[in-house]
C-alpha cells in the first residue's frame, strides 16, 4: 500500500541534517493529514488532524503561511500521541511514503515520534518522492543550482501536469490530495521512475485502465485555515501603543535616533555621514548614534562631523553640543567559527558608553570579519562575554533575537533569549520598539512590553533609518512595478529579508 502525507509546523530546521533526537532543532508538527491507497492505487482512507500546541506556541510567521493559530490549535487540536497512534497504524499497512519533498515531514514525526519514546521506524520506510531532478526536469523551470532546472514546488508540478490550481495551499489535508493525484498521474504517464515500486507495470496498466485522460482528485472538502483562525480574533481590537504624533507639530520630549545606518550599511543604507549630523542638528536632536552593519568604517567621519556640527552651534546659539554615539549591528550567531552551515544569526545593536567600549566594538567587529565571516561578518555569544564592558545593548529591529523568536519560534523561546541578554548587561540592555504600521511589528510589540514589564527592561523607542528624506525612501526603498497593467509591489533588500510597499504617489 501506499501512504501520501504531509505536515504543518512550526517553523523549519536550523540544521537540516540534523538527527531527529535533537528535539531543539526540529519544529513542532501542528497539523497533519494522510491518504491510504491500495495496491492499485484506490483510496481506502483519508485521515486530517490539527496538532494541539502543548508546551509551544505556533509563530507568527508560520501562522501566515498555514493559517493556524495558536488559538485555533487550542480549540480545535487533538493530542499528539493519540493523533501519532492512529497515523503509526496506517504507516504500519504502508510499504512505501508518498510526499513532495517527504524527507522533510519524514523528520518532523520522527521527531515527534522520539520525544515520546516512541518507535521512530518510520526514518527508514521506503520514499517515494515527487519533488525531485525528475519533475524538475518534467516541469523545466531555470533557477536551479549548478545550471539546472529549478526542483518544483507542488503548486508548480500540479499546475505543469493538470494547468490548473489548487486551493487551500499549505493545507496539509489539501497538499496530501494534490501530492497523491500528481504522483499517480506521474505513474500512469509513466513519468515516475517505475523501477522503485514492486509491480509497478502493473499499477501503470490499472491507473490507464481505470483512468483514460486523467487522475481526478478523491474530492475532499478543505476547511479555510486562515478564514478560521482570523475568527477567532476578529472581535479583539488592534492594541494602540501610542498616539501618532503629526509631522507638522513639534516633539515636546527630546528624541534621538538609536539606530541609524549609513552609507558604509553598502547597499542598504543611503545616508552621508555629514548629512546624519547636519540632519540631527536641524531636527535639535540631543544626540544621535550611527550603528552601520558589521562595520565601524563611518565611525571617525561621524565623529568629526558632529564636531563640525558643534562648532557651528557654538557661534550660532547657545545650544548643547550634539552627543554623537558610536555603535554597530552585529550578526550574532552559534558559533562564529561554524561554516558548516549557514547562520547568519540575529541582527543585535551594540552602543559604546566610553571609549573603552568603542575598543571593544572594534575587537568585536574585527573578530566578525578576520574569524567569523561565512557570508556575513559574524560573533557569538561567548564573544560578546568577552567583550561587553562598556557596552549598551538594544535588542535589535524585527531581525533581532528577541523579536525573531517571538515571529519564528515561541514566546518561551524568545523570553529565555532577553533574560541571557539581561544577565549579560543588566540595566545596559534595553527593548526596542517600532511602530511602522508593519502586521509583525504590531504581532509583537503588545508582547514586547509585556516582557519590559514583566522582566525590567527598559524601552526605547526607535527606527532602523536607511534615508534621510522621505522621497529617497519612495526612489529607493520601494519601486512600482507595472505587470499586465496591475500595479505590483516589488522587494527591496532590508537586513536578512524583505519588505514590500508601493510608493505614496501615482505614476
Amino acid at each position: 500500500m501506499f501512504l501520501v502525507f504531509d505536515t504543518e509546523t512550526t517553523g523549519l530546521p536550523k540544521r537540516w541534517n540534523a538527527p531527529i533526537s535533537d528535539h531543539e532543532n526540529w519544529p513542532r508538527c501542528v497539523q497533519i493529514a494522510w491518504q491510504l491507497h491500495d495496491d492499485f492505487g484506490a483510496c481506502i482512507e483519508h485521515k486530517d488532524y490539527i496538532v494541539s500546541p502543548e508546551g509551544f506556541d505556533i509563530p507568527y510567521e508560520s501562522e501566515q503561511i498555514h493559517g493556524i493559530s495558536t488559538a485555533l490549535a487550542t480549540k480545535e487540536g487533538g493530542a499528539i500521541n493519540s493523533i501519532l497512534a492512529d497515523f503509526t497504524a496506517a504507516l504500519a499497512k504502508s510499504k512505501y511514503i508518498i510526499g513532495h519533498n517527504v524527507k522533510f515531514d519524514v523528520n518532523i514525526i520522527g521527531a515527534e515520534l522520539d520525544r515520546l519514546g516512541l518507535d521512530t521506524s518510520i526514518t527508514t520506510t521506503h520514499i517515494l518522492d515527487t519533488c525531485t531532478e525528475h519533475t524538475a526536469k518534467l516541469c523545466q523551470i531555470p533557477g536551479g543550482r549548478g545550471g539546472k532546472f529549478k526542483l518544483p514546488t507542488l503548486s508548480e508540478l500540479y499546475k505543469n501536469l493538470f494547468d490548473d490550481d489548487f486551493d487551500q495551499v499549505h493545507n496539509a489535508t489539501a497538499d496530501v490530495e494534490a501530492t497523491a493525484r500528481i504522483f499517480f498521474e506521474l505513474l500512469r504517464l509513466n513519468k515516475f521512475p517505475v523501477k522503485q515500486i514492486t509491480a509497478g507495470e502493473r499499477l501503470i496498466s490499472r491507473l490507464n485502465e481505470t483512468f483514460k485522460e486523467t487522475v481526478p482528485l478523491i474530492g475532499l472538502s478543505h476547511t479555510n485555515l486562515k478564514a478560521a483562525s482570523a475568527t477567532l480574533t476578529q472581535d479583539k481590537p488592534e492594541p494602540v501603543l501610542v498616539s501618532v504624533v503629526p509631522t507638522e507639530a513639534p516633539l515636546s520630549t527630546p528624541f534621538a535616533h538609536l539606530h541609524t545606518l549609513s552609507q558604509f550599511t553598502v547597499l542598504q543604507s543611503t545616508i552621508r555621514v555629514k548629512e546624519l549630523a547636519e540632519t540631527a542638528d536641524q531636527m535639535g536632536m540631543p544626540a544621535v548614534a550611527l550603528t552601520d552593519l558589521g562595520n565601524l568604517m563611518g565611525a571617525f567621519h561621524f565623529v568629526k562631523s558632529v564636531k563640525q556640527v558643534n562648532a557651528k552651534r557654538a557661534e550660532d546659539d547657545d545650544k548643547p553640543p550634539l552627543k554623537p554615539i558610536v555603535g554597530i549591528t552585529l550578526n550574532v550567531c552559534e558559533d562564529h567559527l561554524d561554516r558548516s552551515r549557514r547562520d547568519n544569526g540575529y541582527q543585535i545593536v551594540f552602543l559604546a558608553k566610553i571609549k573603552a567600549g568603542y575598543q571593544n566594538l572594534s575587537k568585536l567587529s574585527s573578530l566578525a570579519y578576520t574569524k567569523g565571516f561565512y557570508y556575513v561578518p559574524r560573533v557569538d555569544r561567548k564573544l560578546i562575554q568577552k567583550y561587553k564592558d562598556n557596552l549598551i545593548v538594544l535588542t535589535g529591529n524585527v531581525y533581532g533575537e528577541v523579536p525573531s523568536k517571538l515571529l519564528n519560534v515561541g514566546e518561551k523561546q524568545a523570553a529565555d533569549a532577553l533574560l541571557w541578554w539581561k544577565e549579560q548587561f543588566q540595566e545596559d540592555l534595553y527593548i526596542e520598539i517600532m511602530r511602522h504600521q508593519q502586521k509583525d511589528e504590531n504581532r509583537i510589540n503588545p508582547v514586547l512590553i509585556q516582557f519590559s514589564k514583566k522582566y525590567d527592561v527598559k524601552l526605547v523607542a526607535t527606527n532602523s533609518v536607511f534615508y534621510l528624506k522621505q522621497e529617497e525612501a519612495n526612489a529607493h526603498d520601494i519601486l512600482l512595478c507595472v505587470k499586465d497593467g496591475e500595479k505590483q509591489a516589488t522587494p527591496i533588500g532590508r537586513g536578512r529579508g524583505y519588505r514590500y510597499g508601493l510608493p505614496n504617489q501615482e505614476y
